[in-house]
């Protein structure tokens, strides 16, 4: 049974952007940075010269992987040890840098390095943090589920058969007594260390579904939830708290990819998603339109991410863009998308068992 500690706090869902550089084929193409940032306003990206936008963080194309994960990570890993849940939303359009923020693409997973993203030195960090607090009055459990949401199925990444389940799993969504979102019929495996957590990290990114668009020769036509729940035993209580890790798939208009048959298909099936997870994050930012019914159910995207949006979690949404100009008008949904998201309030308790 898992029980609530004091009144929740309500805090804001925090925003980043990040804006990675110019490509090569971009440079190629002669294409022109049309992102500017504020010299005397670290909070600010301005797009097309005269549109403003000012976020909790804000990252430049020279901002390193640990710029990123020192100053909106950590925060959320120590309310995570703390017995807080929390979420991190990469949101962008194809080729945007959410992938590889993240660390849960196939060159980053295979490949350890200086360049690894959000969930690898999550990892790292969190084992260490755990090791460091072992006692014979302390004690933890560390479990991980990883789901993918391809065409509206569901599919467990971490089940041997996971690519060849084309009926998509068997999954049940319910709201415990107290109105926690609660999975079921999801594999969770424990895992003691670093290197086992690493290891289904590797197994459900190669399952993965991904394809090659006009956008990206290796986009993710999915998207994929990867999870840790972290329970911890000390002598007076018992802390249970969870994180998700949410890598959504390209936000971009279809007409952009050049998709057709079963990538139009899971074009189609994205946006559907990205557009029922819009209409929740207006619903919970318009505070003028006193919105009382959240369409939570109009996706099992929205409904996986219930928790995340309006309720028992620390959320972050790490919005990624490009700068080309090419790309102006995809940049400027995405921010003001990202826009809207500062405007939701969390209800955050540590979680106890």
């Amino acid at each position: 049974m898992r029980v609530s500690i004091g009144s929740p706090t309500s805090v804001f869902t925090s925003v980043a952007v990040r804006i990675r550089p110019l490509t090569e084929n971009e440079k190629q193409h002669c294409q022109n940075n049309a992102i500017a940032f504020a010299p005397d306003n670290q909070q600010q990206v301005i797009v097309g010269g005269d549109r403003p936008f000012t976020f909790d963080y804000v990252y430049p194309p020279s901002s390193s992987q640990q710029d990123v994960y020192n100053s909106c990570v950590i925060p959320l890993l120590n309310k995570f040890m703390k017995g807080y849940n929390s979420t991190i939303l990469a949101y962008g359009q194809t080729g945007s840098g959410k992938t590889y923020s993240m660390g849960i693409g196939l060159d980053s997973v295979m490949n350890a390095s200086a360049d690894d993203g959000i969930v690898p030195r999550f990892i790292d960090s969190l084992f260490s943090s755990l090791e460091s607090k072992r006692s014979h009055n302390y004690s933890f459990q560390v479990c991980v589920s990883f789901l993918e949401l391809h065409n509206e199925d569901l599919v467990d990444l971490l089940c041997p058969n996971a690519r060849s389940r084309r009926e998509g799993l068997n999954l049940t969504i319910r709201e415990d007594s107290h109105g926690n979102i609660c999975w079921s019929g999801v594999r969770e495996e424990g895992v003691s260390n670093t290197a086992e957590l690493m290891g289904l990290l590797r197994k459900g990114s190669i399952a993965r579904t991904t394809a090659s668009t006009d956008m990206n020769s290796t986009s993710s036509r999915s998207h994929a939830i990867f999870s840790i729940i972290l329970r911890q035993f000390q002598q007076t209580k018992r802390l249970v708290s969870k994180f998700h890790f949410v890598d959504l798939a390209g936000s971009e208009r279809l007409k952009r990819t050049n998709a057709v048959g079963d990538r139009a298909k899971e074009g189609i099936s994205i946006n559907t998603g990205l557009l029922a997870l819009g209409n929740v994050i207006s619903a919970l930012g318009d505070e003028s339109r006193r919105v009382s019914h959240i369409p939570y159910r109009d996706s099992k995207l929205t409904r996986l991410l219930q928790d995340s949006l309006g309720g028992n979690s620390q959320t972050l949404m790490l919005a990624c863009a490009s700068p080309a100009d090419a790309n102006m008008t995809e940049t400027l949904n995405t921010l003001k998308y990202a826009n809207r998201a500062r405007n939701i309030r969390n209800r955050v308790v540590i979680n106890q068992e």
